[in-house]
């Protein structure tokens, strides 16, 4: 997949994740860390042992020059695990200024508890009783907002009633350290499904937009060490 800068690409049953935004290229993070020695590029060879040196040896701050920007449609659970990474920009929609859409995620399945993992997933657990189950929850839930609205409650107050399921938008931009850090920790095999597949995505566009550090980071740093956070 190509990722072109203002086109939503679809996430989940009715997220999206677009890019928004990208400052600088790999050829930024040399020379940001040349700056130190009053030097610039030194021609692609030597530029990209450099970015490999940097990522073997952990010198990561010249990352820091280069950053994306993202529009995030996604369940609310989903963005309260996204800005634990507190090393990004971040603007929400706010439920205290609009109402807020009738949009709830609906899983295609339930997982069970993990055996190995107690606050994750294992095995998908084949009760089709439990979509009715959680369908009625929703419904139910945004019955009960609209009521408190039409009563004359105020917008910030009413929204309390609404599940984590449902969904809201923001935008982020983080740079290259912090982008990395977070597709170690949630594109790994023990993060949570609904986050993970838009951390697929974030590490697809720096694949795109920075090759050469991306297989750098794939060589050296691609476990959950990388430091920023």
């Amino acid at each position: 997949m190509t990722y072109t800068i203002g086109e939503p690409v679809q996430v989940l049953d009715k997220g999206h994740i677009t890019l928004r935004g990208v400052t600088g290229n790999d050829w930024t993070i040399v020379e940001a860390a040349r700056v130190s020695i009053g030097a610039g590029r030194k021609g692609e060879e030597q530029d990209t042992r450099l970015i490999n040196y940097l990522m073997a040896h952990r010198h990561e701050t010249p990352l820091e020059m280069a950053d994306i920007s993202l529009v995030v449609k996604c369940p609310i659970f989903v963005a309260r695990q996204w800005m634990r990474h507190r090393m990004a920009s971040y603007n929400e929609i706010s439920g205290r200024y609009v109402e807020l859409a009738e949009c709830f995620y609906v899983p295609d399945a339930f997982r069970g508890s993990s055996v190995s993992n107690k606050q994750g997933s294992g095995v998908e657990l084949h009760n089709y009783a439990l979509h009715d189950l959680y369908a009625t929850a929703m419904v139910a839930a945004r019955d009960t907002y609209e009521a408190l609205l039409a009563a004359g409650v105020s917008r910030e107050m009413a929204r309390m009633v609404l599940p984590v399921a449902t969904y809201t938008e923001f935008w982020c931009r983080m740079n290259l350290r912090s982008a990395l850090n977070f597709i170690s920790l949630r594109n790994a095999p023990d993060s949570q499904y609904e986050i993970r597949v838009y951390a697929e995505h974030i590490e697809a566009m720096i694949g795109q937009y920075f090759p050469v550090v991306y297989a750098a980071w794939k060589r050296h740093l691609s476990s959950p060490s990388l430091t920023a956070g």
